[in-house]
């Protein structure tokens, strides 16, 4: 039997969302349903509703996620009933060509549940990145679930889920921040404050923040900034220069994703440094950089998807060093939120007025 379930819905491009009546169906073979305990507002979350994803409205919104286990389906052996979860969007299959040769978080045919969740007149619902948990229950892939250490809360448990994975993995997965290393972060937003707290978990030595917010500049130290860039009143690529011995940094992180912030990032690193594109750009933006400028300068250039990240084996990790002290998963969450209030905080996100929102069930 479907329950009925109260969740935000996205109806139409550019339409306010809604609270809206839900079904969620019975966990079928290969699937669970999750009591959702608290939810973070992405900037994802916000592309759907802008139809800047794709255009299979009415969405189902929310996606970084934690909560408990309610039931699970036939052959689903490795969760259970009270199991605490943070739910993932990359459910690796285990047997497609990334994941045989040993690098699972590039799976190529990644998992979702596939009964629908509809609305109450049969409507079926597209769940944002297969998730879809502004919602009080939420029906996923069981691979999508990832259990970890429940003495964490929800409401910081769950950031791990995309904006706070991706931003610390562009660092350590991605970039391979190690001790010593000087590390630039274009964008202070939620990922590259992130990025900045990966940076300083791996031991880097100097790590620079650039933002054209004050505001933002500052929650930057908060998380481990040891120097700040305004892009408003200097140039970027030569104050990051100097302030890595003229040389450029080892690592610089694009959490913005704009083609003028990562020709910045581009030319802001060593020689042989590594460039790291974490932030989404939108379909119509290119990118134009000389090729001798890439072929003569060595070192790397890398995009980062969700960081990177193998949700088995970082959610755990990264929540035992949150209890651990090391890392404050509770600085991200600027707020706390119902359901009814997801519509103010995209416009606060949008502008600028807090780190992360979080919907707390």
């Amino acid at each position: 039997m479907a329950q009925a379930v109260n969740g935000v819905v996205a109806a139409g491009r550019g339409a306010k969302v809604s609270v809206e009546t839900i079904l969620v169906p019975d966990p079928g073979p290969g699937e669970a349903v999750v009591k959702v305990q608290a939810c973070g507002v992405c900037h994802t979350d916000l592309h759907y509703r802008e139809g800047g994803i794709n255009d299979e409205f009415p969405f189902l919104l929310g996606h970084e996620a934690a909560g408990v286990v309610e039931a699970v389906g036939d052959g689903v052996t490795d969760l259970e009933p009270g199991d605490f979860v943070v739910l993932n969007w990359r459910a690796v299959c285990g047997s497609c060509r990334a994941c045989l040769r040993g690098r699972p978080q590039y799976c190529f045919n990644t998992h979702n549940a596939s009964q629908p969740m509809t609305l109450q007149d049969g409507t079926p619902l597209s769940p944002a990145l297969g998730i879809g948990a502004f919602a009080e229950k939420t029906l996923v892939h069981s691979g999508q679930c990832t259990k970890v250490n429940p003495e964490a809360p929800a409401e910081v448990a769950g950031l791990l889920g995309c904006g706070v994975m991706a931003g610390i993995g562009a660092a350590i997965n991605t970039g391979g921040v190690t001790r010593g290393d000087s590390v630039a972060v274009l964008g202070c937003g939620g990922v590259g404050d992130a990025a900045i707290a990966g940076a300083r978990l791996a031991g880097a030595h100097t790590i620079i923040a650039v933002d054209l917010d004050p505001a933002k500049l500052e929650w930057a130290r908060r998380f481990g900034a040891t120097h700040t860039v305004n892009a408003r009143e200097q140039d970027v690529v030569e104050t990051i220069r100097e302030l890595t011995g003229g040389n450029g940094a080892d690592v610089v992180i694009d959490a913005v994703g704009r083609p003028e912030t990562f020709q910045q990032a581009f030319y802001a690193r060593d020689l042989a440094g590594t460039a790291v594109l974490v932030g989404v750009p939108t379909p119509d933006m290119e990118l134009e950089l000389p090729l001798i400028d890439v072929f003569s300068r060595g070192g790397a250039v890398k995009s980062s998807w969700y960081g990177d990240c193998l949700p088995s084996r970082d959610f755990p990790v990264l929540i035992d060093l949150y209890l651990q002290g090391r890392l404050d998963l509770g600085a991200f969450v600027t707020e706390t939120i119902g359901l009814e209030d997801v519509e103010k905080a995209f416009d606060d996100m949008h502008h600028g007025r807090v780190l992360r929102s979080v919907v707390v069930l």
